[in-house]
């Protein structure tokens, strides 16, 4: 038995946030240089983009893919790394999947990248979207781009760390 996972995603991680591309890597299991696949939906099960991932050779080695993003038709989704099994034995089938925030729907047709903001005493969600975009009302899509630590809209610590996207 292995001390390794059949597969260790190293990105996406959890509730990143993609832009129009996305790179995933991690180190797998391979057979033939190929690790298998990865698939990325949107929060309605619609597929946004698939692909192959390749690497080194045989046995545990780095894999890698980068290809661009379809227009998802939610802001929440997931990408879903299948191992190769070519013995198709279900023993042998891994995978593994991740949520994440897709930057390009959140925002509404761009997305450049985020920003931290620090909460301060006293701060809201509606408060820094009001201070950030001049809408109050984008007080949402900043609690989807920190649902990794966010679990209420109307709880902020100071000192928390959030993530502000920008078109």
């Amino acid at each position: 038995m292995s001390i390794l996972p059949q597969i260790s995603l190293r990105t996406p991680l959890p509730f990143d946030i993609l832009g129009a591309q996305v790179a995933v890597t991690g180190l797998g299991s391979a057979f033939e240089g190929v690790y298998g696949s990865v698939v990325v939906r949107d929060g309605a099960g619609h597929v946004v983009a698939e692909s192959n991932l390749l690497g080194g050779g045989n046995g545990f080695s780095l894999f890698h893919s980068a290809f661009g993003l379809g227009v998802p038709s939610t802001p929440e989704g997931t990408v879903t790394v299948q191992a190769t099994n070519p013995s198709g034995l279900p023993e042998n089938a891994a995978s593994v999947t991740v949520p994440v925030t897709f930057g390009r729907t959140l925002m509404g047709g761009t997305y450049s990248g985020f920003t931290l903001h620090t909460v301060q005493e006293g701060d809201t969600l509606s408060g820094i979207a009001r201070d950030v975009y001049g809408d109050e009302g984008r007080a949402g899509l900043l609690f989807t781009a920190n649902r990794d630590i966010l679990f209420t809209p109307d709880v902020l610590y100071p000192g928390l760390a959030l993530r502000v996207p920008m078109a």
